[in-house]
């Protein structure tokens, strides 16, 4: 067909038509893989944290002198920590892991007693508490106050600080004078990533509002402490602002929301869940304080929704928490993802030689200290049978605690007032031999750095007391069987807050209801006189309102001593040179069923 101009245009708009089609359809293919999403960047890194290592480096019980053990095989120690967190930088890369621990470092054993007391970090030329000398050893990135940490005054706490490689935290320490915190409130840390852009994690620490009755005597006008949830609410905020991709609590208080100290402070002692609950912006909480085991607990904010992650590794050094954290590159910064949390046991792995090898002689020089004799015992006496009745190592407690508060007084208004005495079974393996008694037997007996008050109390406020006291065992019905092992502990309360009044005869009737079981109360053979008046032997805690007891804590207050119980018991001992239970311990109390004696 010949070629005229139709036929060209026409055949010419056929093509350019076919040719559009045809990049039509391919153009829209290029453009999808142009437009495909590139792969999100993301990085995980973990934190390790331990809480209420109390002292304890080495896997070895200073008040027994032998290895640690318990019903359950826990190990106990730093030296347990450091091989567990080895294992966790090999595995993740040590650049991809942080290191913190939520208080209550530098008391607890005799360990830490020696260099606090003994051979003091404080003195000229002094010693290096072996607690700094392993958490350096280890690489820990910072720790958070205890109130643990203010038993034995604020020099051998700073001591302890200047001597760490990492920052001491707390918030809600602030100086009594200026307000402003005492310590630091927070560290930042930055971890690189393979995608160039670094992540900001800080770890905000707070600290426990009852040492400011605990430890009144060391803290009184030189500091305060606020409560967690407003301290965290002030500092949250400025955090993010710095840029904190992630946020941590190190917080040395329970999860629960209680108090043990009542109604003497404002502020909640286990306030963490409190935090994570009312507090926006905090990804996890490293929980101390309460001694538990809390693998992963998870509390919504009440204002975001986001749920933040709790975890709890027990105490001693027995366990390691590990937050794992998933992050992803959103919108030019990074976003957490996914946190989640566990729990590693200690008793799976041994000790970390270079802890054990960096510690031997101050380990060498508390043994040889804790074995040394102070006096002869006509009997054995051991705690084990002393949450359920009246044994004369308790009574070994309250004979000292008694003449030390009659001594005090002695020539004064109240000399002529009788002095009774609390103690409580801290221990159910404490035991004083027959034969040589040395400090490690007497220390056991009071492990605690508690020290001595004598306090004015009325017979009904007494009554009150051993009341509030007996609620310590599970109601029982008459005829029902008695089992030991369940009789304790009602409503989760603790040994150490069980409290057995000595100078007083009374029953209790375990199978009445909690309020209403103190029978039979008598003083020197006669009723007790509601309005007669005692001076009471009671330790700092328990009269500054812990566990809440009655009245104690408001009482007046006669007189009080900055020793140590623990020491004063060992030189009640010294000084007389034998113990004999014959001269001082007698059944004063019973657990009782309707008048029938359970024991």
């Amino acid at each position: 067909m010949p070629l005229n101009r139709r036929t060209f245009l026409e055949s010419s708009a056929a093509i350019g038509a076919g040719a559009a089609l045809t990049a039509g359809a391919v153009a829209p293919a290029a453009a999808a893989q142009e437009r495909r999403p590139r792969p999100a960047k993301r990085y995980s890194f973990t934190v390790m944290g331990t809480t209420d290592l109390h002292g304890n480096v080495l896997n070895w019980d200073y008040f027994t002198d032998k290895e640690f053990d318990d019903k359950a095989h826990n190990d106990v120690g730093l030296a347990k920590i450091s091989t567990l967190v080895n294992q966790v930088r090999a595995a993740k890369g040590r650049g991809n892991t942080l290191l913190i621990d939520a208080g209550d470092t530098i008391q607890g054993t005799q360990l830490s007693y020696y260099y606090a007391k003994i051979d003091p970090i404080t003195k000229a030329g002094g010693p290096v508490h072996p607690m700094a000398q392993a958490m350096n050893a280890i690489g820990y990135d910072a720790a958070a106050l205890g109130n643990h940490e203010f038993n034995y005054g604020i020099p051998v706490l700073r001591k302890f600080e200047e001597q760490c490689d990492f920052p001491l935290l707390g918030a809600n320490a602030l100086d009594a004078k200026t307000l402003l915190p005492a310590f630091p409130p927070y560290s930042i840390h930055r971890l690189r990533t393979p995608h160039g852009k670094d992540v900001r994690v800080a770890v905000l620490g707070l600290t426990n509002p009852g040492i400011a009755i605990w430890d009144k005597a060391n803290v009184n006008g030189k500091m305060v402490f606020p409560g967690l949830e407003e301290q965290a609410a002030k500092w949250v905020p400025k955090l993010r602002s710095m840029g904190a991709d992630v946020v941590i609590v190190s917080a040395h208080s329970g999860s629960s929301g209680t108090s043990s100290y009542g109604d003497q402070l404002p502020h909640i002692e286990n306030a963490a869940g409190l935090v994570a609950e009312q507090v926006p912006g905090i990804d996890a909480i490293l929980v101390g304080h309460a001694h538990t085991e809390i693998p992963e607990y998870r509390i919504a904010n009440k204002e975001t929704g986001r749920e933040v992650v709790l975890s709890e590794p027990l105490k001693w050094g027995q366990r390691l928490t590990l937050f794992d954290f998933d992050l992803v590159w959103e919108k030019g910064r990074w976003t957490v993802e996914k946190v989640a949390a566990q729990v590693l046991n200690s008793n799976t792995v041994e000790e970390d030689p270079e802890i054990t090898g960096l510690l031997a002689d101050e380990h060498k020089k508390v043994v040889e200290y804790v074995n040394t004799v102070i006096g002869t015992s006509t009997a054995a006496m051991t705690t084990a049978d002393a949450p359920w009745k009246d044994e004369p190592i308790i009574d070994l407690i309250n004979v000292v605690q008694a003449e030390t508060v009659k001594a005090a007084l002695a020539g004064g208004a109240y000399a002529a007032l009788p002095v009774l005495s609390q103690a409580s079974c801290f221990s159910r393996t404490a035991r004083i031999p027959a034969g040589r008694i040395t400090i490690k037997d007497a220390a056991g007996l009071y492990p605690f750095e508690n020290t001595l008050e004598a306090r004015l109390m009325t017979g009904a406020q007494l009554k009150d007391y051993l009341e509030y006291s007996a609620k310590y065992y599970v109601q029982t019905p008459a005829g029902a069987p008695v089992d030991t092992a369940k009789l304790t502990n009602a409503d989760n309360t603790p040994d150490y807050n069980y409290d057995a009044v000595y100078g007083l005869a009374y029953e209790i009737d375990i199978a009445r209801p909690a309020g209403q079981r103190i029978t039979g109360l008598t003083f020197e053979g006669k009723p007790l006189d509601p309005a007669a008046k005692f001076v009471l032997a009671v330790n700092n805690y328990r009269a500054s309102g812990g566990g809440a007891f009655p009245h104690v804590a408001k009482a007046e207050q006669l007189w009080a001593n900055s020793d140590e119980i623990r020491n004063t018991i060992i030189q009640w001992v010294q000084a007389k040179g034998t113990v004999d239970p014959a001269r001082f311990a007698s059944v004063d109390w019973k657990l009782t069923r309707d008048g029938v004696p359970v024991f």
